[in-house]
């Protein structure tokens, strides 16, 4: 237990070391991005994503990076295991969804309408 807690330890002080070498990379991009502006775009944008993709990785090798990567992959599994609805089914809901609205929408600005008169006759407005 006590080996476990000193490699965890350890790993905390490395997690603070590769957060820093992530955000010294997002703002080489960045800054490097914005000096070099008369380079060609091409190269800017790949150096960019080049570095971005670095920051990446070195993210995912934190704590919190493998967290995120193992929900990632969980929400996958799950997305695979959703019964998506037919096109058919899509449509009919939308055309439903567009009727309840335009319903709505009408029968709110009939009630507005209702209480504007309502107010200028207690009000005499």
């Amino acid at each position: 237990m006590k080996a476990n807690a000193e490699n965890q330890e350890s790993e905390s002080k490395m997690d603070g070391l590769k957060w820093v070498v992530v955000f010294a990379l997002l703002a080489a991009a960045v800054v490097g991005n914005y000096l070099y502006s008369d380079v060609s775009v091409v190269l800017r944008s790949s150096a960019v994503v080049a570095l971005v993709v670095i920051a990446g990785i070195f993210a995912a090798l934190t704590a919190k990076g493998k967290s995120v990567v193992t929900f990632a992959r969980e929400s996958r599994m799950e997305v695979r295991k959703v019964v998506w609805p037919t096109r058919q089914e899509a449509t009919q809901t939308t055309f439903i969804v567009l009727a309840v609205t335009i319903v709505m929408a009408l029968a709110l600005w009939g009630i507005d309408g209702v209480m504007v008169r309502l107010v200028r006759l207690v009000t005499g407005a």
